[in-house]
């Protein structure tokens, strides 16, 4: 069992039989009454988000959830095959579960599936992958004065912004937690 008094951004907890992950908590302690904690979950089986607010020093259970390290091999029409690093077996994942992950995943990318009671629920990525650029905005003369940037799309078909220096066929460093640019890779 866990307490809400260890709740974290990125706990898995167990509600109603169901597996959550906790996106954003706050403790809040009114001046009248009792304290509670507000949450954000998102429950792992649907990718829906929740708000849900539990008394403080409430117990909430713990899912019986495995994590399988597993190499990322290609995609088909199907879904995506990836290779259970540890036993050597090739599992097919669909467009569901892997969902907006689908814009990291790069060849023989080694990454975590999460299984809930056998079933793979989710997708965990490190949080930076290299990718190459195949179209953008050639850069103006003048345009760095605004300081800003220019949209330009990657190898697995993700769109980012990036500064007006980067061109055709760079490899950028792209964060996987929230989709941005990190920097430019020199090789």
């Amino acid at each position: 069992m866990i307490s809400t008094n260890e709740f974290k951004k990125g706990l898995c907890i167990e509600v109603e039989g169901v597996p959550y992950l906790i996106v954003e908590f706050q403790h809040v302690k009114p001046g009248k009454g009792n304290a509670f904690i507000r949450t954000r979950i998102k429950n792992l089986l649907t990718n829906n988000t929740i708000d849900k607010t539990f008394k403080s020093g409430e117990k909430v259970g713990e899912p019986a959830l495995e994590k399988k390290r597993m190499q990322y091999l290609y995609s088909d029409g199907a879904g995506y095959q990836f290779m259970d690093l540890d036993a050597f077996e090739q599992t097919s994942l669909d467009k569901e579960t892997v969902g907006e992950n689908k814009y990291y995943l790069i060849e023989n990318l080694e990454i975590e599936v999460l299984y809930y009671k056998g079933r793979p629920i989710a997708v965990e990525l490190p949080n930076f992958v290299e990718v190459k650029v195949t179209y953008c905005e050639p850069a103006i003369k003048g345009d760095t004065v605004s300081g800003g940037g220019k949209p330009c799309t990657v190898s697995t078909g993700l769109n980012v912004i990036v500064p007006y220096h980067i061109k055709l066929n760079d490899i950028l460093k792209i964060d996987t937690r929230s989709g941005e640019y990190v920097e430019k890779i020199n090789k």
